[in-house]
């Protein structure tokens, strides 16, 4: 019992370090490698090499296909582009097990400690704080598989669990394909199970390396574990839209396509895997270096066989695009008429990087519905037929009501986000997002007030002048371009726009606003028209006034700069 609890926690300190790991090196490069994935190019290959480096470089394929899907969710990256970048992630996942068996090659614990006193040092260091948790992530991961092998070798040279464990393992020795499938369900299940291809792949490597599982056998474990970590991202991509869905399922056809020729040639590429490692298939555990041996062939099985892969199937990325579009199909429903967050899904919340991504693709989004909120007010205004203006009218509360849910949405997952160990940065952009959705939301609070003084002019049978409806019509359109040069900003790198664009509308809105309303009171004076068309008529601009400042405020929020007094 004390053996089982002491592998557990070693795998526990292994998932440990390599979670650690991956958040430090998300946090010390996430804004770079988020410009890195949104400057790709339409060929095939770079989006490869850019899956593949920036896998490498965060040591997390799941952190590389969420932030591909969210590219792809924002129109900012075809499906085809995402499908090339999840196999070249498939690549760049392989460095892990590369590290692992870093673990079997030489006594780690002389560096362990070492690692722990200086991410202590750094951590106090307030500027280093990251690389001390990184160098922290490191240090256990090490130390995980530092047990982990030690505890597995303690359990071989004990002859009762030795007896036991072999007993187990030899009952599959027949090399036939019901014992490779069998082994390759055991992988997937093993990594659904644990949600973590890394750990299957040390006790994986521990298994082989003290000789009580054979080679080939722990090969068809990789092969499993490669189907198992696509599956844990289906099962989170259920409650996400459709194209994150079909992304996820592209990255679980890739792999599948790829255990079937693997089982098909398996003999063949095993040898040939072999024989670029050095190993032997008649190498005992007796050997001085079998254990060194048996996890470089599984770390070399796992390069070869997801770089072979992507060779194969990089020439048929539009098949593959066209196979997960007929799959999975989009619904006949306007997904923008329910309350529905696309970016941002529960029990997907990765490192605050991702997660600020994420949170900006739904600022995006939020923007957007509250534009198309607004183009509803305009039809609403010019609709003489009274029963389609007040369907108008319910449809925009609808949308005000998701805008007042997508603020408190956005609010909680932000306020989630900053319980974590944010830079300064990260923290200063979190405040200026949660200032854009809440300028947002009065933007819709702004249609909303509009569409009620349309409504009561349309309820109490007020005819506007025409010079009255031209200068609302000339104010909507000013206001409509505002949020058009708002939407713009926030879709685009900062330094690519111009707001003075924005400011420029707001200060001809401000002007229009004083003009009109200097112009009401003389035609008020002159009996143009009754004063209560005046009401109306100077809510509706003076709606519109306000509306302009609010998206000042969002610009300014999103940017950083503020507008220069007059």
């Amino acid at each position: 019992m004390l053996i089982v609890l002491k592998l557990l926690g070693s795998l526990a300190l292994l998932m440990f370090g390599m979670k650690s790991m991956s958040d430090s090196l998300q946090k010390l490069a996430g804004p770079q490698l988020r410009h890195v994935l949104g400057a790709m190019t339409t060929n095939r290959f770079t989006c490869v090499l850019t899956g593949m480096s920036v896998t490498a470089a965060v040591q997390s394929s799941t952190a590389t296909t969420l932030m591909t899907v969210s590219f792809v969710n924002a129109g900012l990256l075809a499906l085809a582009q995402a499908i090339a970048v999840i196999m070249g992630a498939h690549i760049g996942t392989t460095i892990t097990a590369w590290i692992m068996s870093l673990g079997f090659s030489f006594n780690i614990s002389d560096f362990i400690y070492p690692a722990f006193f200086l991410g202590i040092l750094l951590i106090y260091m307030k500027k280093r704080r990251i690389v001390g948790d990184l160098l922290f992530g490191i240090a256990f991961l090490f130390l995980g598989l530092g047990t982990l092998k030690d505890t597995g070798f303690s359990l071989v040279e004990n002859p009762e669990t030795k007896e036991m464990i072999t007993g187990f393992f030899s009952s599959f020795n027949n090399a036939n394909l019901l014992t490779s499938l069998l082994f390759l369900l055991m992988g997937t299940v093993l990594t659904l199970c644990v949600q973590s291809s890394a750990a299957i792949m040390a006790i994986t490597m521990m298994l082989c390396s003290t000789g009580v599982l054979h080679i080939e056998q722990g090969i068809m474990l990789v092969l499993g574990e490669n189907i198992g970590t696509t599956i844990t991202s289906n099962i989170v991509a259920l409650s996400a839209n459709v194209q994150a869905r079909r992304a996820a399922f592209a990255h679980l056809s890739i792999n599948l396509l790829g255990v079937v020729w693997a089982l098909i040639l398996l003999k063949p590429f095993f040898k040939a895997v072999c024989a670029i490692a050095g190993y032997q298939p008649d190498m005992t555990p007796d050997n001085p270096n079998f254990a060194l041996k048996a996890s470089v062939v599984l770390a070399t099985f796992h390069s070869a066989f997801n770089i072979t892969n992507t060779l194969l199937l990089i020439s048929f990325v539009r098949q593959i695009e066209r196979f997960v579009t007929w799959a999975i199909k989009a619904k006949n429903v306007e997904e923008e008429e329910d309350f529905r967050l696309h970016f941002i899904q529960s029990g997907i919340m990765k490192t605050p990087e991702l997660s600020v991504l994420e949170a900006e693709k739904e600022i995006i989004s939020f923007a957007v519905r509250i534009q198309r909120m607004f183009g509803f007010v305009k039809t609403m205004l010019v609709e003489k037929d009274h029963d389609k203006a007040d369907k108008l009218y319910q449809r925009i509360e609808k949308y005000e009501n998701i805008s007042d849910n997508m603020e408190l949405e956005i609010a909680k997952y932000l306020d989630n986000v900053s319980n974590a160990h944010l830079s300064d940065e990260t923290k200063q952009k979190i405040r200026a997002m949660l200032r854009e959705i809440s300028e947002i939301e009065s933007i819709g609070d702004a249609c909303n007030n509009i569409a009620r003084s349309i409504k009561r002019r349309n309820k109490d049978q007020i005819n506007f002048t025409q010079e009255q409806y031209k200068h609302i019509l000339e104010m909507i359109e000013l206001t409509d371009n505002a949020l058009t040069q708002m939407n713009n900003n926030l879709s685009g790198k900062k330094e690519k726009h111009d707001i003075n664009k924005t400011f420029n509308i707001e200060n001809e809105i401000n002007n229009y606003r004083s003009q009109l309303k200097t112009q009401n009171i003389i035609d008020l004076n002159e009996h143009k028209y009754t004063y209560a068309i005046s009401t109306i008529y100077m809510d509706i601009i003076n709606e519109c006034e306000k509306l302009g400042d609010y998206v000042v405020n969002v610009v300014e929020a999103y940017t950083g700069i503020k507008q220069k007094e007059n």
